[in-house]
């Protein structure tokens, strides 16, 4: 169904494939028939992940669970699920800590929890390097659901993680517009973060109300502005990396609707593509862009690398503060251009 509506890839859990009780015999047979659905299809896998969080065995956590066994489990099923994405063909693998978390922190000490997530991150990426995997590693955040409060709950916390491992330049985010929304967060802003520190390595999009339950909707469909200026965003910088849609059809919708959902976050995808194109030749829209940011020749001297001239400079300029914050800005007047823009009346 993927490749009749247009897809490029699939990307899934271990236990999406092989059921968590399946046998060795039933393993082989059931990875043999994707791969021979993949090839007749076309389609790829991108990417690979473990499910470790829809199990009871999961419900105090994997990598953080207090139960050294559980934690031990966790690694066990990681490095299988990892060897199942690197035979996929898989060069991004993505962690979710659904279930580390807490819902009250008399149970659980924060602090050690951190100990042993950098300890299980520590010990798989080495696993990869023994390995020669040429695979790399995607961090997902999220704040809450289904625990009550998630450990690394956003991007920026994932981001701070990620510098206190042993290998970080094989960790990355795998940002999902959901699970940012739900903070009550501009995504663009955690997306642009990432971009900046080099860890943009995978994307979840899909669109959800802001301060709600996890909803995945089709994406663009309630905040179209934000999707706008995240599309605009990832093709102005040259984001090469998969685009992967996390969501889900209505529960209202038959197959023919699934397909309709499928086929509509990738088209919404590229009808934002078509109008961030739209935006950087709009002559209005790029003139009132260059007012906005105009150089002022006379600050030339005075910003950029620090050195003790331009600090000397400084400290003896005079700013007149009246006037320069009598300047407006002109944001409603391109904010209101970008609502024509997207309404299709540019």
């Amino acid at each position: 169904m993927l490749a009749e509506v247009g897809a490029y890839g699939v990307n899934f859990h271990d236990n999406d494939l092989v059921p968590i009780d399946a046998t060795p015999a039933e393993r082989d047979r059931i990875v043999r028939d994707f791969k021979n659905a993949l090839k007749a299809t076309g389609i790829v896998v991108p990417m690979a992940t473990t499910n470790l969080f829809g199990d009871p065995v999961f419900k105090d956590g994997a990598f953080t669970s207090n139960d050294p066994k559980v934690r031990a489990y966790a690694l066990q099923k990681t490095m299988q699920a990892i060897d199942l994405g690197v035979e996929l063909d898989a060069k991004i693998y993505v962690f979710w800590g659904g279930r580390e978390g807490a819902e009250t922190d008399a149970g659980k000490n924060p602090l050690e929890a951190m100990k042993r997530m950098r300890e299980a991150m520590n010990f798989l990426c080495e696993y990869v390097r023994e390995q020669g995997y040429n695979l790399k590693f995607a961090l997902e955040a999220k704040p809450n659901e289904p625990r009550g409060d998630i450990y690394l709950a956003t991007t920026g916390h994932m981001l701070a993680f990620i510098a206190t491992l042993d290998h970080p330049e094989m960790v990355g985010v795998n940002p999902e517009v959901a699970h940012e929304h739900m903070a009550g967060l501009n995504f663009l802003h955690n997306v642009a973060q990432a971009w900046d520190a080099g860890k943009l390595f995978h994307i979840d999009l899909n669109d959800q109300n802001f301060a709600r339950y996890d909803q995945d909707f089709r994406f663009g469909s309630h905040n179209f502005k934000q999707a706008f200026f995240l599309v605009k965003f990832l093709e102005d910088v040259g984001y090469a990396g998969p685009r992967h849609f996390d969501a889900h059809a209505y529960r209202s919708e038959d197959v023919a609707g699934v397909k309709d959902f499928a086929t509509g976050c990738m088209r919404t995808y590229l009808i934002l593509k078509e109008k961030a194109a739209q935006f950087n030749a709009d002559k209005e829209i790029q003139a009132l862009l260059a007012e906005i940011n105009a150089e002022v020749p006379e600050m030339t001297p005075l910003l950029g690398k620090y050195s003790t001239q331009k600090a000397a400079a400084l400290k003896t300029h005079t700013f007149d503060r009246e006037i320069i914050a009598k300047r407006g800005l002109k944001y409603e007047r391109l904010d209101q251009l970008v609502f024509e823009l997207l309404m299709g009346v540019r």
